[in-house]
């Protein structure tokens, strides 16, 4: 039987946050080495038997990153990534995903359901256990990973394994002192959040247990529309469906449950401590990257992203520095960098959604200064991608060109402008920008107005399918 990756890629991995933003999600992050956590997930899948073109379900904001990221490896000559125009956790995700390969995936017959932002340290045993895995779901069941805890764990859910496999219970994530007795029982396994199932006894059994969020998604599905590899689901249906997680909706319920247990190096990163844990370390016990100094510093985590981070005396803590925030605590307190992202929201902060880079599809600007009436930009502009036709009602923009040569139209004027050489485009005139080059194009741009936000933009034509 076939097997249909589905890859859920929509959540933020607030607790990694500075590095993890919601426009610049963990998924999207290099933590464990070069590739992403995604593209290590899409290298995981494409070493099983008989796998078909992988279903990716993500957030509108991250279609074009994602695209990137899953073309840069050049695994698979064809996926589908299917936007949600809001998120409802993981069963509609799931249930959605279940009903586009219905209909437009034939040779999917066993669905394996993966977080994209999950560490295998041993793919082999993961190969090995999804097998085991598809052999169950061909049968009609309804399968969970579950992983042999070494260690008593307050982040992790539970499962309470049963004879012969069986799922006798879910458990939600415990305190201390439960965890150690589950640990200790030796029937409990961390629930990972990874599924196999075939297509028909998924879509029966959430017929069965979740009608309304059937109904919502096929309506989802049905009003749903393509642009290439893109399929978006439709918005109104979404709005309606119940927001639910697949265990609460489903595995809790069924009666077709199953449980394989893995034992393959897994990881959630779901936190700094979690990322330390998983890490090569030093001779003192640290984790670093970046510009690091280090001074009587031991078992910590010191990531510096843009400028030289110094270290003295410390112990068991996380220093993560980027352009526009530090996070400085406890190593055991890193389940609380949620606290600090929630305050951060309340207080409408851009910290918690944007990075000072910025990525777009035709490449990437970041934020050099920013102040009432003005603010400085360093733009990227890939080989050969252009900017869409635009204007603004609020600012004026002043742009030098410091690498690569730019194409530009300014109003009615269309200018080549090279190295040092620069134009002004006033308040309400259109204008377009374009690298007709082989090398990125990297120019500076000063904006002056009364309002400077990014939906300060009226676009006339974008050949990424964006509105204003």
């Amino acid at each position: 039987m076939a097997i249909q990756p589905v890859i859920l890629a929509g959540g933020t991995g607030s607790r990694l946050w500075p590095l993890s933003r919601e426009l610049y999600p963990k998924q999207l992050l290099s933590l464990t080495g070069r590739n992403s956590l995604l593209q290590t997930t899409l290298m995981r899948i494409s070493l099983l038997n008989g796998v078909l073109p992988p279903i990716l379900v993500i957030g509108e904001e991250h279609r074009f990153l994602t695209k990137a990221q899953v073309e840069e490896l050049a695994l698979f000559s064809e996926y589908h990534l299917l936007l949600e125009p809001l998120g409802r956790d993981t069963a509609p995700a799931v249930c959605g995903a279940a009903l586009f390969a219905q209909q437009n995936c034939p040779e999917a017959d066993v669905l394996l359901m993966l977080p994209a932002d999950h560490l295998i340290a041993r793919p082999d045993a993961f190969v090995e256990a999804v097998s085991r895995a598809q052999g169950l779901a061909s049968e009609g069941k309804l399968v969970t990973f579950g992983l042999v805890p070494d260690r008593p764990e307050t982040g992790y859910g539970y499962i309470k394994r049963g004879e012969a496999g069986h799922v006798d219970q879910f458990v939600e994530k415990p305190d201390l002192e439960t965890a150690k007795t589950y640990v200790a029982a030796g029937k409990y396994l961390w629930n990972s959040g990874m599924f196999a199932f075939s297509v028909k006894t998924l879509l029966a059994e959430l017929q069965h247990h979740a009608q309304d969020m059937v109904s919502c998604m096929n309506e989802a599905v049905q009003q749903g529309s393509r642009d290439g590899v893109f399929f978006r689901f439709g918005q109104e249906a979404m709005e309606r469906c119940p927001a639910k997680s697949i265990d609460y909706a489903l595995m809790e319920k069924t009666d077709a449950a199953m449980v394989v247990e893995a034992d393959f190096g897994w990881s959630d990163i779901g936190s700094w401590k979690a990322l330390w844990e998983v890490a090569d370390k030093d001779d003192q016990g640290n984790v670093t990257s970046g510009d690091v100094l280090l001074e009587e510093t031991t078992n910590c985590l010191i990531r510096s992203e843009d400028t030289l981070v110094a270290t003295i005396g410390l112990d068991e803590m996380i220093v993560i520095e980027t352009a526009d925030a530090v996070l400085v605590a406890p190593l055991d307190r890193s389940q609380d960098v949620k606290k600090i992202v929630n305050r951060i929201k309340e207080q409408g902060r851009a910290e918690v959604y944007t990075h000072t880079t910025v990525y777009r599809p035709w490449g990437s600007y970041t934020t050099l200064e920013i102040h009432e009436r003005f603010q400085i930009k360093r733009i990227t502009v890939n080989p050969k991608a252009r900017l869409s036709s635009q204007m603004h009602h609020h600012r004026h923009e002043h742009w030098v060109v410091v690498r690569g040569t730019a194409k530009v139209v300014n109003g009615d004027r269309e200018l080549l402008l090279r190295e040092d050489e620069s134009t002004y485009i006033p308040l309400g005139t259109t204008h377009r920008l374009e690298n007709p080059g082989v090398i990125p194009l990297e120019l500076i741009e000063v904006q002056i107005g009364s309002y400077l936000g990014e939906d300060d933009i009226v676009r006339f034509d974008d050949e990424y399918g964006r509105g204003n």
